[in-house]
C-alpha cells in the first residue's frame, strides 16, 4: 500500500544530483512544486524532465539562475521556450511515438516521478486523466513514484490510463486546482483560406489526426461544414475541433478499421470545454503514444487524414516545424510520424499546412524559401513531405525531381517572393539552367 505523505515530505526525499519527472502537461505536480521550491537553495545538479509545462514551476522561479536545478523538456511550451532563452531549459529530441520505449530503453534514470492523478477508484486505480501519453512506461521506469490526487481533474476513460495503487510509493492530497488552460487559438482569415483547401480533400470515413494551432482548428471547422460522415479520429492531441466533430455526430467512428467507434487520442491540452467532454465520455479513448502515434499502429486504419502546421519549408520541401535557426521553440512532436502513419495508410494523406508569409521586427518575410537558415532542424524530410498547403494553393511533392518540387514550392508562396525565389533556386542549381 502506498504511504499518505504530505507535499514537504516527499520534497524532503529529493537529493542533489537527482533525475526528477515531473511528467506531462496540465497534469504535471503542483503542491510538490511548491514544496520543492523551498528546498532549492539546499540542493545542487538536481534536473527535472517533463513536457509542455502549463503553469510556471515554482522550482524554477526561485531559482531564477538556475545555480540549483535545470530542466528538461520533451517538447516546449511557451514557459518552456522563455527558460530555454535565460539558459535555464535543454530540450531533449524525440519521436513521440518512440516515447515508451525511450524510458524501457535509454533513459538512464528517473530517481522520482511525481505527477498529479484523479482520486482512486474502486479497483484501487489512480486515472492519468488527460495525460496518458507516456506515463505508464514512466510508471515502469521510476525508483519511486508520487501521486499527487486531484478531484478536479478530468476521468479519461482508456485500458493503460491508470497507475495502480501497487504500483505507487507515495500519495500527496494535492491541491484541488482544476487543469490548466490552453487558450483555444484564433484562426486568421489566411488560415480559413488554407482550412478551405484542405477540407475540400476530406472523404466520408476518413480518420482524422489534426495537430495544435489556429490553422488545424480551423480545418476541423471547415470539415464540419463539409458534411462528411463516419469520420475517424485517431489523434495525439485532442483538440477542439475534433471534440466538435464528434459532438456533431460527424465522427462516428464507424468505419475504422480498429477501436471503431472510438476516438482514440495520447493526450489533452485545450480548454475546459475539451476537458469537460473527455470525463467519463465512453466515446473518447485515451492510450499511450506507442498506440496513439507509432506509425505501423495508426496505419492500421484506412484512409488516414492527418493535418499539422508548419513554421518554413525550403524548395526542396524540407520542413521546419520547430526551431528558427539555434532557437529551439517547440519540439518534433508526433508531426514525421503521423505524415509516416498517412503514406502507410491504406488510402491515406498528409498535409503541412503554413501561411506564406509571417512578420518579424515589422518586416513581411516568406515562409517559403530557398535554403533553411543554419542550425535550424529539419522536422519532416523531404522525402516523407506529401501534400503542402498555403493560401495560394495545394501541391504534391511525392515522386517530383528537385527542379520540379522548386516550381511546386514557389507556385504556393506569396506572389510577392516568387520571383526572388526562382532566381535563388536556378543560381543554386535547384533548377538546372536547361530544365524544361
Amino acid at each position: 500500500m502506498p504511504q499518505l505523505i504530505t507535499a514537504e515530505g516527499a520534497a524532503a526525499l529529493v537529493k542533489s544530483g537527482m533525475w526528477l519527472d515531473y511528467g506531462f502537461g496540465a497534469t504535471q505536480a503542483e503542491a510538490f512544486d511548491r514544496a520543492l521550491a523551498a528546498r532549492v537553495h539546499e540542493l545542487s545538479g538536481v534536473k527535472v524532465r517533463s513536457c509542455l509545462t502549463t503553469r510556471p514551476r515554482a522550482f524554477q522561479e526561485a531559482d531564477p539562475e538556475g545555480a540549483h536545478m535545470l530542466s528538461a523538456s520533451w517538447h516546449f511550451s511557451g514557459y518552456d521556450r522563455r527558460q530555454f532563452d535565460a539558459g535555464r531549459c535543454t530540450y531533449i529530441p524525440l519521436n513521440l511515438g518512440e516515447w515508451p520505449d525511450l524510458y524501457r530503453r535509454f533513459v538512464e534514470r528517473v530517481d522520482i516521478a511525481v505527477f498529479q492523478v484523479c482520486p482512486m477508484d474502486a479497483d484501487g486505480n489512480y486515472n492519468f486523466s488527460i495525460s496518458a501519453s507516456y506515463l505508464r512506461s514512466l510508471v515502469e521506469k521510476a525508483d519511486v513514484v508520487i501521486v499527487e490526487v486531484n478531484p478536479a481533474l478530468a476521468y479519461c476513460f482508456g485500458p493503460d490510463n491508470a497507475v495502480h495503487e501497487s504500483e505507487v510509493d507515495f500519495v500527496i492530497e494535492g491541491l484541488p486546482l482544476p487543469a490548466a488552460e490552453l487558450p483555444g487559438a484564433v484562426s486568421s482569415e489566411v488560415d480559413l483560406a488554407i482550412a478551405r483547401l484542405v477540407a475540400a480533400e476530406i472523404r466520408d470515413g476518413d480518420c482524422l489526426q489534426l495537430g495544435i494551432g489556429g490553422l488545424p482548428n480551423a480545418v476541423g471547422r471547415a470539415i464540419g461544414e463539409a458534411g462528411v460522415r463516419d469520420l475517424g479520429v485517431h489523434t495525439e492531441m485532442m483538440v477542439e475541433g475534433l471534440v466538435e466533430l464528434v459532438k456533431s455526430g460527424a465522427a462516428t467512428g464507424a468505419r475504422k478499421q480498429i477501436d471503431v467507434g472510438k476516438a482514440v487520442y495520447a493526450f489533452a491540452i485545450g480548454t475546459a470545454d475539451i476537458y469537460v467532454a473527455l470525463d467519463r465520455n465512453p466515446a473518447f479513448e485515451a492510450r499511450q503514444v506507442d498506440y496513439t502515434n507509432l506509425p505501423s499502429s495508426v496505419a492500421r486504419n484506412h484512409n488516414v487524414f492527418s493535418v499539422n502546421s508548419t513554421g518554413q519549408m525550403d524548395l526542396q520541401g524540407q520542413a521546419a516545424s520547430e526551431a528558427d535557426g539555434y532557437r529551439h521553440f517547440s519540439g518534433t512532436g508526433g508531426q514525421l510520424g503521423f505524415v509516416r502513419a498517412a503514406y502507410e495508410s491504406e488510402g491515406g494523406r498528409g498535409f503541412l499546412c503554413m501561411p506564406s508569409t509571417y512578420e518579424k521586427h515589422g518586416v513581411r518575410k516568406s515562409r517559403v524559401v530557398a535554403g533553411l537558415a543554419p542550425g535550424t532542424i529539419v522536422t519532416v524530410p523531404r522525402t516523407d513531405v506529401m501534400h503542402v498547403a498555403t493560401e495560394y494553393g495545394m501541391v504534391c511533392l511525392k515522386g517530383l525531381p528537385v527542379a520540379e518540387r522548386a516550381k511546386a514550392m514557389i507556385s504556393i508562396a506569396h506572389p510577392d517572393f516568387r520571383e526572388e525565389l526562382e532566381r535563388e533556386a536556378y543560381a543554386n542549381g535547384l533548377i538546372p539552367k536547361a530544365y524544361f
